[in-house]
């Protein structure tokens, strides 16, 4: 079978498989988290007008961060080191190898049909969040700009989250507990440091796009401002492509050369 063939095979199975998949449910409940906090927000400005910041600033720093660093990470780890993990931990990795489908296509396409899956779960909740928060500057174009720009960023994000975490599922058997230390110790602590240590984190390039992009006064964005010393867009999006491809293609190299040993 051709691989564009395969590719279309593997990525329907897939993406029809993910709708019932207990896994979507459980991050479709984890991306309301941001929906409802920006409901119970946004009501307390009804009854309290002069509660707190208004909606876009709200949206732009409190949901935005909590996206950026948690949510798409969680998504990404979950469903990336899942693509050869739940493969080989269910047995189920010869149906899939000895068909007559080019490994790089069961790869690839794994990774493409669970990223559009987690792609629509942070759409979703990033257009809710937005529309709830800012139902007073829906007839602005540039509070939409900030929520394409947004969006963009951290499906981005997401999506190369997904392949490192996608070739760590390939290499390595305890690749969850590699993913969230990876995540939640060197992403969040590091992005933190001064100098160029930083620029070593994928975070580093997302929030650099996202301040590049940004407009209007900095307290929009004041969290991309804590120890910040930002890439350029360029350099920021050729940074993250070849991490992206770079880590497709070790898992697709791996994925091919290495024996899978079931555990009893």
């Amino acid at each position: 079978m051709s691989f564009g063939r395969a590719f279309r095979a593997v990525f329907s199975f897939f993406w029809f498989a993910g709708r019932k998949a207990r896994r979507t449910r459980l991050m479709a409940l984890a991306g309301i988290l941001p929906v409802l906090a920006a409901s119970a927000i946004q009501v307390q400005h009804w009854v309290e007008p002069s509660f707190g910041p208004d909606g876009l600033t709200v949206f732009s720093n409190i949901i935005l961060a909590f996206y950026l660093q948690f949510l798409i990470i969680i998504l990404a780890l979950f469903y990336g080191t899942s693509v050869v993990s739940e493969e080989v931990e269910g047995r189920t990795l010869p149906y899939l190898t000895t068909r007559p489908l080019p490994k790089a296509a069961v790869i690839l396409g794994k990774y493409a049909a669970y990223a559009a899956w987690s792609s629509i779960l942070v759409g979703t909740g990033t257009f809710l969040s937005f529309l709830i928060l800012n139902l007073d500057r829906l007839a602005e174009p540039a509070a939409w700009a900030v929520l394409a720009k947004t969006a963009a960023v951290l499906i981005l994000g997401l999506l190369v989250y997904a392949a490192l975490f996608t070739l760590a599922g390939a290499a390595l058997k305890k690749s969850i507990l590699v993913g969230l230390a990876f995540g939640f110790g060197w992403e969040t602590i590091v992005q933190y440091l001064p100098g160029s240590t930083q620029k070593f984190t994928v975070v580093h390039y997302l929030k650099s796009i996202l301040k590049s992009a940004s407009q209007g006064p900095q307290g929009k964005l004041a969290f991309l401002s804590v120890r910040l010393q930002p890439s350029s867009l360029f350099v920021s999006l050729l940074t993250l492509g070849l991490i992206g491809a770079a880590a497709l293609a070790a898992a697709v190299f791996l994925f091919k050369r290495r024996e899978y040993l079931f555990e009893e």
